[in-house]
């Protein structure tokens, strides 16, 4: 007999965690599953000591209130993107020009410890061996029974699918979904899914001692929009890749090495000794990315649920993701919006 639960969550990001928050609290039974070997979906976090390096979202803003509440309540520690002094912008021949344009990420906020603190802090607060990794759900049906990559099973009373529409619509579902809510599904983007993102880290944000924000604007690449990453006493730049997913699939190496040798040339010979370098392709993330998600966004979509997806698929399951959520989508504050309206209708029913 498979096992059972009320409730069953597919994906540990941040939504399917925030989920799994409420109905703790809620007193109600649940199980959540992620494919992957750690919770956090597109949050992942890169460890120097205590330093925490974002390779997925390193930001919130002022005015996304369900963000400041959360962050509060786990006791976390908020700072701002450091943003003082000037930018730079690199040519399509190289050269390299001060002053101009102006810091864009001025304002947002990070989080002591990197965005991981926050999966951290939420998967603690969670009954023990209720959140399960490496559990890859391949099958869902009606009923409301899961289907498991390993042959196994799961029953629950309401499923909530925490996970992206296109990676949702790659499931087996019984019956079929309609082809109207398949398109849908796979109309919507992932946030993200087609970025790459390189950290490299050193012992002192050393340019911030020559007037230098750590923002780059950049024609050339391989990395067209820098940061500063900096965290504790360590300094840290990272930058989005612009180079083609085609590109640089399956060269993560010889990408990062790439990015450090642009850090060199725009903030000379301290930049070539980083003392690490993270990478991350998304789009080569299977429980992130689609073949139709390795076009990177060029701006930001209009998010929110079409109207063949404003109903739960069934009587028992729900989809909750950011690229759904009823505000903020695309945002991590969009996840928690979402987790919101998810936990609304299990507790509703």
């Amino acid at each position: 007999m498979a096992a059972h639960a009320p409730v069953a969550i597919v994906g540990g990001g941040l939504t399917g965690l925030a989920v799994a928050q409420h109905l703790h609290a809620a007193g109600v039974p649940f199980r959540l599953f992620d494919a992957r070997d750690r919770l956090g979906g597109r949050i992942r976090t890169e460890h120097l000591g205590t330093d925490g390096f974002d390779l997925g979202p390193s930001w919130f803003w002022p005015g996304q209130p369900r963000m400041a509440a959360l962050v509060q309540a786990l006791g976390l520690e908020v700072f701002e993107q450091y943003a003082t002094g000037a930018l730079l912008y690199e040519t399509e021949q190289g050269g390299v020009i001060r002053d101009r344009g102006m810091s864009s990420m001025q304002g947002s906020l990070r989080v002591k410890g990197g965005m991981g603190a926050i999966v951290s802090g939420l998967a603690a607060g969670l009954p023990k061996g209720s959140p399960e990794t490496g559990r890859t759900v391949v099958s869902v049906s009606d009923a409301g029974v899961l289907g498991f990559a390993d042959g196994g099973s799961f029953e629950a009373d309401k499923i909530v699918l925490a996970m992206p529409p296109r990676i949702v619509a790659g499931l087996g579902f019984v019956p079929v979904l309609t082809s109207e809510v398949d398109a849908a599904l796979r109309d919507i983007p992932t946030w993200m899914a087609g970025h790459a993102k390189c950290v490299a880290v050193y012992d002192v944000p050393f340019w911030r001692h020559d007037g230098l924000s750590g923002d780059v604007m950049s024609r050339r690449g391989p990395m067209v929009e820098i940061h500063d990453a900096s965290a504790g006493d360590r300094g840290a730049l990272f930058g989005f890749l612009g180079v083609p997913v085609a590109q640089r699939a399956g060269q993560g190496d010889t990408v990062a090495q790439a990015c450090v040798a642009q850090l060199t040339h725009l903030f000379g010979p301290e930049a070539a000794k980083p003392v690490a370098v993270f990478y991350t392709d998304w789009a080569e993330e299977l429980h992130t990315a689609v073949p139709r998600d390795q076009d990177p966004l060029t701006h930001h979509p209009a998010y929110g649920r079409p109207v063949s997806l404003r109903a739960p698929l069934g009587a028992r399951i729900f989809l909750a993701s950011t690229e759904l959520a009823p505000e903020m989508g695309g945002f991590l504050e969009g996840a928690l919006a979402a987790a919101d309206e998810a936990a609304r209708w299990v507790l509703a029913r």
